[in-house]
């Protein structure tokens, strides 16, 4: 302030009184005056006085010369500079350059992008002269999110994302002051002018969507309305829609930005349930934005596909003797509709099975599919049937398939071998006898056996369980040969038991047994043996449990029927061999009896070795035949069936009326005339059912009826060869004892 003193330093004067330093002197200046002060001890002192104000902005330094002068004589001087630095005070207030500026930026600008570069100067120095920015107090948050300012360079820079869209100008308020004491601010004003770019892509809007549609809906009809929008300006905001290619869709313009979808074709939902529309909205900018939406479009069902199987037919294969109710197999049907129109329920249509109805063999699960046994099935009564399955949708009008599920019964073990040859005779134990002549390889006897079952579990094999010699007999295994290895020896037992057992193949395999009782004897009489005497043909096989009911059956018939040849054989060669013979002559004429019946008969007498047994079989035809027939003592233990023969015209006769024993009766009295010359037959014309059979343990009882066909040609067969003439044929082997039967 003016009026300040500043003291300067004192000059010094080695002299003392008058001589030292008397006074001082100031250079002639506009600022500072000079007043020299005197001490307590009269030394001289100078202080520089400030007169005018100074500036340091117009002249920061002054430069002074001081001079100091003594009292003597001569006067001498000394001088000093005196250098006065103006110190600054804040007496100055920043400035801009101007007080608004204005800029352009593109919207798309990155962060920390240069806005603008504000400069403010401040004359004074020091912390007076250095300047400070930052936004006014009343700069909105907007502008602080968008914009910062730094404080020492005054910049302005980008600080987030800018949107054309959203502000196209932005105002911005700048203060700077400087940091010195009782700084003052001063304040500009940015304005941001934002240029527009083509950074918004369009949207796309359903307004209005009419889903789903039905599959039937006709072309034309209206699915969705669309518009679509872009924030830009200019070409950067005009769109133009298009739609994904090859679906049943179009877009037509109803006015601008506004768009409809409508169906092109008709549509069918089991070849595409729902449709997947994409559409795409492009603006005109450079470079051009685009967007996508997808639209999903369902396409209603209506019923019109019926139901298929995955499969053309069914086989299904169930083992014998399941459980009543197990689950068999599972039959499975599509429908391409949907919801309701594709709930399939599962029935069994009405059919029979053997006369049964189908129902009670197999049940069906409405919903599943699931089968199930109704009983317990059998392979030998039922092999395979077929049922026919049908399954309904829900839809209306409902539709219906059907399918065919053939069943096969897979065959189990369930049936042990029946041996059919040997028969035991008395209880379990089956007799032979055996010459004590029969050398190595001698066939004994065939043990047949068969069994109901089928493949494998039929298989049957043979083994010789226990013998009285092992060394003596031999099974084959697949035949069921019994033959001996050597010849017998005299030390060998007169009697030899075997027990054969057969096995089948099953698993687990089942086996029956028969003992044997093989006499050795010297000489063979002409006796049945317990081995059967019939045969089987190899393709024929058991489908049912009465398999060894009719196997008896048949064995027994033909045995009957063989015996039943043999007795009219006999008793042909003795009418033959006594032509005119009273009595027992089969050619002399009876008297008619009444048809009261059976008037004598001793067939109810035991004959003996040699006792001749006599029937009496009243007929009230033609005079009768009188048979002779001789048999061995095995015979007499046996039950005979005696068949009606098949005879054939005689003497070039023609015609069913000729044949007496054919079921049309002579006159009475009527003699028979035979042939003059009677030929002795061969030795080999016994038929095969008359040999020792040998069945194989592979055959079964599967065609019964095939068996039963097999022996009428047999019997046909031996009818051409045994015809009721008069005549005498020899049989092999006939013994001395004998019976005689009279069929009157």
């Amino acid at each position: 302030m003016l009026g300040a003193r500043f003291p300067l330093e004192s000059a010094q004067d080695p002299d003392v009184g008058t001589n030292s330093v008397h006074t001082y002197q100031l250079s002639p200046n506009g600022f500072f005056s000079l007043e020299v002060q005197t001490r307590s001890d009269a030394s001289k002192f100078a202080e520089l006085v400030l007169e005018r104000a100074l500036d340091r902005e117009q002249q920061r330094t002054h430069r002074l010369l001081l001079t100091a002068l003594d009292g003597g004589i001569p006067r001498r001087s000394g001088t000093a500079h005196v250098l006065v630095t103006v110190l600054d005070a804040n007496d100055n207030i920043p400035a801009f350059d101007q007080p608004s500026y204005g800029v352009s930026l593109p919207e798309d600008a990155p962060s920390g992008t240069l806005v603008i570069q504000l400069n403010a100067t401040d004359l004074d120095e020091g912390p007076n002269g250095e300047i400070e920015y930052s936004f006014s107090g009343h700069a909105p948050p907007s502008v602080r999110e968008l914009f910062r300012v730094e404080p020492r360079s005054g910049q302005v820079l980008l600080k987030g994302p800018l949107d054309y869209e959203r502000a196209s100008l932005h105002e911005l308020y700048v203060q700077a002051k400087d940091r010195g004491p009782s700084a003052v601010a001063v304040h500009c004003r940015v304005l941001v002018h934002l240029l527009d770019v083509n950074d918004n892509a369009p949207e796309v809007t359903l307004t209005s969507v009419s889903t789903p549609v039905q599959e039937d809906a006709p072309p034309g009809t209206v699915i969705a309305v669309i518009s679509v929008l872009d924030r830009d300006s200019g070409d950067n905001g005009r769109v133009s829609c298009e739609l994904s290619p090859s679906v049943p869709f179009e877009l037509r313009s109803s006015f601008r930005n506004y768009y409809t979808l409508v169906t092109t074709e008709p549509l069918d939902r089991e070849a595409v349930s729902e449709y997947n529309i994409s559409i795409t909205a492009r603006d005109m900018g450079s470079p051009a934005l685009l967007t996508r939406s997808t639209l999903t479009v369902p396409v209603s069902d209506v019923n019109d596909n019926a139901p298929h199987f995955l499969q053309p037919s069914y086989s299904v294969y169930v083992m014998e003797n399941n459980a009543p109710g197990a689950s068999i197999c599972s039959v499975s049907a599509l429908d391409p509709d949907c919801q309701q129109n594709a709930y399939l329920s599962y029935s069994i249509t009405d059919g029979h099975i053997h006369g049964m109805p189908v129902g009670t063999y197999v049940s069906i699960n409405s919903d599943s599919g699931h089968m199930y046994a109704l009983r317990s099935l059998d392979y030998e009564q039922i092999r395979s049937f077929q049922i026919q399955v049908q399954a309904q949708d829900a839809g209306f009008p409902p539709l219906s398939a059907n399918v065919t599920v053939h069943i096969f019964v897979l065959d189990q073990n369930d049936n042990a071998p029946v041996i059919v040859s040997p028969m035991p005779r008395n209880g379990s134990v089956a007799t032979e006898l055996v010459p004590r002549s029969a050398g190595p390889g001698y066939l004994v006897g065939t043990v047949s056996a068969v069994d109901a079952d089928a493949g494998l579990n039929s298989r049957l094999s043979y083994q010789l369980l226990q013998a009285t010699d092992f060394t003596l007999f031999s099974l084959a295994p697949d035949t069921g040969e019994l033959r001996t290895l050597r010849s017998f020896l005299e030390q060998d037992a007169a009697q030899q038991r075997l027990v054969v057992q057969v096995r089948d193949g099953g698993q687990p395999s089942l086996s029956a047994t028969v003992s044997l009782l093989l006499s050795v004897v010297e000489t063979m009489p002409q006796t049945l043996s317990d081995f059967s005497n019939f045969s089987l043909p190899p393709e024929a096989s058991s489908s049912s449990p009465l398999t060894l009911y009719l196997l008896v059956s048949l064995g027994s018939i033909s045995f009957t029927f063989l015996l039943a040849i043999l007795i009219l054989t006999a008793i042909r060669c003795r009418g033959m061999r006594y032509p005119w013979q009273g009595d027992g002559c089969c050619c002399c004429p009876r008297p008619r009896r009444s048809p009261d019946g059976l008037k004598t008969s001793n067939l109810a007498a035991q004959p003996g070795a040699s006792t001749a047994a006599h029937l009496d079989v009243p007929d009230g035809g033609p005079p009768g035949y009188c048979y002779k027939l001789c048999l061995g003592p095995e015979s007499a233990q046996s039950d005979f069936m005696f068949l009606k023969p098949c005879s054939l015209p005689r003497n070039n006769e023609k015609g069913p009326g000729n044949l007496p024993a054919a079921g049309k009766r002579s006159r009475p009295g009527q003699p028979l005339h035979g042939p003059k010359q009677i030929k002795q037959p061969n030795t080999d014309w016994l038929p095969p059912s008359m040999q020792r059979p040998a069945l194989k343990s592979s055959q079964s009882l599967e065609d019964v009826g095939e068996i039963h066909r097999a022996l009428q040609k047999e019997h046909e067969r031996l009818c051409t060869l045994v015809t009721p003439v008069s005549g005498q044929y020899g049989g092999a082997g006939v013994g001395d004892q004998n019976q005689t039967v009279s069929l009157g």
